[in-house]
């Protein structure tokens, strides 16, 4: 009797054993176990209606579906990238939504960031002020030409418009003068005559044209590289949260999926979104139509034109924006982990 009494004790240990087993959590694709503590992950995006598909990410509940109830996700708006990809390398952003040249060039700088994903290409127009003298990128020669800051991609794309037509960048009415200001600053130093053109994210230059002081001088897919097809907004991550928490940062790469669709099928109902998004981050709402404008300006699309990414980080490079480049030219294989976009695209 008291051989089957042990033999029962055993049973039962051996059965909470294997509940336990069951119950304990599956390891994660880079091998490590998912917590079942909750965990903040921060999303790091800026306040331009190009980064849209972030918007609709959030507002239509997609984020916190595919990262489940036990995250808490903090939203940190940004007014340019550099500020975003630095507060990223320093830990204070894990994941976000940025412009690819600011990446580049703190991956330089700390390589402690990687790309995962595309969120749009293209969406940037040159515009320039009535009265300026400025009906095409040859007029710009002797002018001043605004770009939100200095090393953003639009500054990029603009160094490609002006070498195209054979224009050299000084500091002196020689050449091309360059000055950073913050779109909403561009917008009244035309309307003083402060400024001659500027290269913008929408809808800063449909804005500008709307209002009557300004015309659009180059379209968006007719700015290099690739006539507008260039990537504009991407989704980066640091390393440590990359290597911590892959399944999270698939989760994401979900939700970007899920918005990119929702955008694409139901435009009219994305614009109420993004506004309120924006009004979110900024305190100010946005006319419906300057929205709609802006998402027709631009090309939602996961994919990562590698080819485009190199061409606009030589010109980073030539501009003096990436420092200690070696002869053998700017090396950003270790820049790209395409792997969880390659999973999502396969449906694994």
């Amino acid at each position: 009797m008291i051989k089957n009494s042990v033999y029962s004790s055993l049973a039962v240990v051996l059965i909470l054993a294997l509940l336990s087993g069951c119950g304990s959590s599956s390891p994660g694709s880079n091998g490590s176990s998912r917590s079942a503590d909750p965990i903040t992950v921060k999303i790091g995006l800026l306040k331009n209606v190009t980064h849209a598909p972030a918007f609709v990410a959030i507002k239509k509940g997609y984020l916190q579906e595919r990262l489940g109830a036990n995250v808490k996700i903090e939203v940190q708006g940004f007014n340019n990238g550099s500020d975003l990809s630095t507060a990223m390398a320093t830990g204070q952003v894990d994941i976000g939504y940025v412009g690819p040249s600011p990446v580049i060039n703190q991956y330089v700088r700390s390589r402690n960031i990687k790309i995962l994903s595309g969120a749009n290409n293209g969406g940037a127009v040159l515009v320039a002020r009535k009265g300026s003298g400025v009906t095409s990128v040859k007029d710009l020669a002797g002018k001043l030409v605004a770009i939100p800051t200095k090393g953003s991609t639009n500054e990029i794309s603009l160094r490609l418009l002006l070498q195209e037509q054979g224009l050299k960048v000084t500091s002196d009415k020689s050449g091309v003068q360059i000055i950073a200001m913050a779109p909403a600053d561009t917008l009244t130093a035309m309307k003083q005559g402060q400024v001659d053109a500027a290269l913008l994210p929408e809808p800063w230059g449909t804005q500008i044209a709307n209002e009557g002081f300004g015309d659009i001088a180059v379209e968006w897919d007719q700015i290099p590289p690739n006539k507008g097809n260039y990537p504009l907004t991407i989704i980066v991550s640091s390393d440590d949260f990359l290597k911590d928490h892959r399944d999270l940062a698939k989760s994401i790469l979900l939700a970007n999926e899920d918005a990119i669709k929702f955008i694409k099928e139901s435009p009219d109902d994305t614009y109420s979104l993004v506004g309120d998004e924006l009004k979110e981050l900024t305190g100010k709402g946005l006319d419906a139509e300057l929205i709609k404008a802006t998402l027709s300006h631009l090309t939602l699309t996961m994919n990562i034109d590698q080819d485009a990414m190199k061409t606009m980080a030589q010109v980073a490079v030539d501009a003096g924006y990436v420092k200690g480049v070696g002869a053998d030219g700017l090396d950003l294989a270790g820049l790209y982990d395409l792997s969880l976009l390659k999973e999502t695209q396969e449906g694994k």
